[in-house]
C-alpha cells in the first residue's frame, strides 16, 4: 500500500528547473524556492526584460525550463532564452492544467516549475533553426495564398455585376486564357470578339461561346473595383514569389553541409503544375535535401512534400513514407 507522503519522494528529473507563466504584458517565472531569496518574480514582456530574466536565471543555475505555448506571446521569450543556453519546453497548457493535485494556493509559474521538475511536463516539437525559418516562409507564402484568393472573389465578383460570365467558359479566371482576357479589359478593350482572340489552344470552350460570355454590361464603377481587386491580386502574387526565393535559399542552405545524392532525379511522377505552386523546381532541391524523390508516392505532390519537410523536419518524417518513396523509385527504375 502506498504511504501518503511517499508523493514527496518523486524522483526529481530536472533539480534546476524553473516555470514560466506566459503572458501578453508580463512573464511570471518561478524557481525553487532554496535557488533564491525571492523564488517568484514578474518581468515585463519587453525585449530588455527578457535579457534581464534570462540573467536572473542564470544567476539561479537554472538550467530547464518550461513555459506553457500562449498564442504566440511565447516565441520571443523562447528565442532569447534559447540563445541564453538554457533547455526550453514548451509545453501544451491544458497538459499542465489537466495533472491532478492542483493547489489553489500555487500560482501556475510555480506549478509549471513543479511539474517540470519531476518530469511530467511533455515537451511540444520544436524544429531546429533551419526547419524553423522554412516554416516561418512558408505558413507566410500560405497567409498570402488566401488573401489572393479573396481577391480573386472580388475580380469575380466585378466581372459578374458587368455581366461578364468569364467563370463560365474557362476554368480558373486567373489561367493561361483568363488572364489574358482580364488585362486586356483592364487595358481598355471591351469588344467580345478581339477578347475572344486570347483563348488559349488548351481552352476547352469554342471561341464562339468565349464572345456570348464576354458580351457585358460595362459601368465605370464595376469597372474601378475589378482594376483595384486585379492590382491587389498582382501585389500579393509578388508577395508569394518573394517567398518562394526565401524558400528556395533556404533550401539551399540544407545542402551545404550534406554530400549530393548520388543517384539521379526519378522521372516526375505529376506532369501537370499544381495550383499555387512553388515557382522554382521544388522537386531538385528537396531531393538535395532528403536524397529521395516524396513526390513518387501517390497523392503526393511537391507542394505537400515540402509542406512535409516544413512541418516535420528531415529527421522525423514518417518512416513509412520515406520507405515507400524509395520503394517506387526502385521500382519505377526497374521498369
Amino acid at each position: 500500500m502506498t504511504k501518503p507522503n511517499e508523493q514527496n519522494n518523486m524522483p526529481i528529473i530536472h533539480p534546476n528547473a524553473a516555470g514560466i507563466d506566459i503572458g501578453s504584458k508580463f512573464h511570471v517565472v518561478a524557481v525553487r524556492s532554496d535557488k533564491a531569496m525571492e523564488p517568484v518574480r514578474t518581468f515585463q514582456s519587453f525585449t530588455g526584460d527578457l535579457h534581464d530574466m534570462a540573467k536572473w536565471l542564470k544567476s539561479c543555475e537554472v538550467t530547464s525550463i518550461a513555459m506553457e505555448s500562449t498564442g504566440i506571446y511565447w516565441i520571443p521569450a523562447f528565442e532569447i532564452l534559447e540563445s541564453y543556453g538554457f533547455e526550453v519546453f514548451l509545453v501544451n497548457a491544458r497538459e499542465a492544467k489537466n495533472v491532478p493535485g492542483r493547489k489553489t494556493d500555487v500560482n501556475d509559474a510555480q506549478w509549471i516549475q513543479r511539474l517540470h521538475q519531476f518530469g511530467l511536463l511533455r515537451a511540444s516539437f520544436r524544429p531546429d533553426k533551419q526547419i524553423a525559418v522554412l516554416r516561418a516562409y512558408i505558413r507566410q507564402r500560405e497567409g498570402l495564398i488566401e488573401l489572393r484568393a479573396s481577391h480573386i472573389q472580388h475580380m469575380q465578383k466585378a466581372l459578374m455585376q458587368m455581366n461578364l460570365q468569364l467563370h463560365h467558359v474557362v476554368s480558373d479566371i486567373t489561367g493561361a486564357t483568363g488572364i489574358k482576357i482580364i488585362r486586356a479589359i483592364i487595358d481598355g478593350e471591351h469588344k467580345p470578339t478581339l477578347l475572344a482572340q486570347y483563348r488559349d489552344i488548351r481552352c476547352k470552350e469554342s471561341i464562339q461561346t468565349i464572345e456570348k460570355a464576354l458580351s457585358g454590361n460595362y459601368q465605370e464603377e464595376h469597372l474601378f473595383s475589378f482594376k483595384q481587386a486585379v492590382e491587389l491580386f498582382d501585389y500579393y502574387t509578388q508577395k508569394i514569389h518573394e517567398c518562394d526565393h526565401r524558400i528556395e535559399a533556404t533550401l539551399n542552405l540544407f545542402g551545404e553541409d550534406r554530400q549530393p545524392p548520388e543517384k539521379p532525379l526519378p522521372e516526375a511522377r505529376h506532369r501537370t503544375k499544381q495550383p499555387n505552386a512553388p515557382s522554382f523546381d521544388v522537386r531538385s532541391s528537396l531531393y538535395q535535401v532528403l536524397g529521395l524523390d516524396l513526390t513518387q508516392i501517390h497523392g503526393v505532390g511537391p507542394s505537400l512534400a515540402l509542406k512535409l519537410l516544413s512541418e516535420c523536419g528531415t529527421d522525423i518524417l514518417p518512416k513509412k513514407l520515406v520507405d515507400s518513396a524509395r520503394f517506387v523509385s526502385s521500382t519505377a527504375k526497374k521498369r
